[in-house]
């Protein structure tokens, strides 16, 4: 084998990430410009505009989303298992919302009635907005715990609700991904984008950018106070799937272990911070390509801070602490894990690839003028 089972762990929970956060910087522009799409055009000409910045790369951009669930699925089959059960009216919830997207952009455009158009804006609005909100949450849980259990056979029990993963922090954790996908979306109409829409969108992006880092400031202070998990005792880093086989203890403030045990790590929520106030200068100064990197970054530092933070946990269990699917223990083979690296490690680079030429080809700004130009070709 290339590497031993325990790197093999910690290189899939790094792909994961990536694969994570790669889903929330590219679809997650398409996600909050579809969310700013009614308030930013104010007529159907600019919101044409708007769509068809989008347009040519919105389901390129759900590869990432698609990878991501896959590779949960061979890597990860305790956590897809569990997390799909437990999860399960708000997976459906999240992909309901979804479908009026592809149809949306399909259909919006193809009868030229007010009434029409108006109505699909609204809902990609939703197919959007839900979503974004729906997978805050569910991160917000993870840190609050799943009220769920294993049995001697590894059949697992969820004993919460839908509205259970309502709770006033998992919500918040949903307004903190929200704020944070229409900041990324805002920037990226400015920089696709010219003359009303262009202004409309930076103000609203530079609004975004506040209320994210308010949030995820108000996020990190709640955290302090939540109660984390703890792995008590040795932990076999070589295991296969048994999740049963461990200690855990609940310890006030424990999400935070990681950062006090590595300092560095602070540089993550540092990001989560600091990079919305320099997307902010950014387009203060007019420079929108600059904003979409720093926004991209600072979406990277929040996600990456509630992934260390959860560190070695997938997801804790709130019924029985012992249950908590980690790292260690909630891994495919082996075997599976080093022919699934071979295979990402040929297709990333493919999708970076063809994702970077589309967006070479088809960068610049879309106007009013282009609209009208091509009334018939485009959505």
């Amino acid at each position: 084998m290339l590497f031993d089972y325990e790197t093999l762990k910690l290189i899939w929970w790094l792909l994961v990430g990536v694969l994570l956060i790669g889903f929330a910087i590219m679809d997650g522009h398409d996600i909050g410009v579809c969310t700013l799409l009614p308030f930013v055009g104010q007529d159907d000409t600019e919101r044409r505009v708007i769509v068809n910045t989008i347009g040519p790369h919105w389901e390129g951009n759900q590869v990432w989303f698609i990878t991501a669930g896959g590779a949960i699925f061979a890597a990860l089959p305790l956590v897809y298992a569990t997390a799909f059960s437990g999860f399960y009216w708000a997976l459906i919830a999240a992909l309901w919302a979804l479908f009026f997207r592809p149809v949306g952009f399909k259909y919006r455009s193809m009868i030229k009635n007010k009434a029409w158009r108006q109505t699909w804006d609204w809902l990609l609005l939703a197919g959007s907005a839900v979503p974004a909100v729906i997978f805050g949450v569910a991160f917000g849980n993870l840190l609050l715990g799943v009220p769920f259990a294993f049995d001697t056979h590894l059949v697992s029990t969820y004993t919460g609700s839908f509205f259970e993963l309502l709770s006033p922090f998992a919500l918040l954790c949903g307004l903190v991904s929200l704020s944070m996908l229409i900041m990324h979306g805002g920037v990226y109409l400015v920089h696709r984008t010219v003359d009303g829409i262009h202004q409309r969108a930076k103000r609203l992006a530079t609004w975004a950018a506040v209320l994210t880092v308010a949030l995820f400031v108000l996020a990190g202070f709640w955290v302090q106070g939540l109660d984390g998990y703890v792995i008590v005792g040795n932990v076999d880093t070589n295991a296969v799937i048994d999740p049963l086989a461990k200690q855990v203890r609940v310890q006030k403030g424990a999400w935070l272990n990681n950062y006090y045990n590595y300092p560095a790590l602070w540089l993550l929520p540092a990001l989560g911070v600091f990079m919305p106030l320099f997307t902010m200068m950014c387009l203060k100064l007019k420079r929108s390509l600059l904003a979409f990197v720093s926004s991209a970054v600072a979406l990277l530092g929040i996600i990456a801070t509630a992934g260390v933070a959860l560190f070695p946990f997938y997801m804790p269990s709130s019924s029985d602490p012992k249950s908590s699917l980690t790292v260690w223990d909630a891994t495919s083979s082996q075997l599976t894990l080093t022919i699934m690296l071979f295979v990402v490690i040929f297709l990333l680079p493919i999708v970076v690839a063809y994702t970077s030429w589309g967006y070479a080809i088809m960068r610049g700004k879309v106007t009013k003028a282009y609209i009208k130009q091509n009334e018939k070709t485009l959505y």
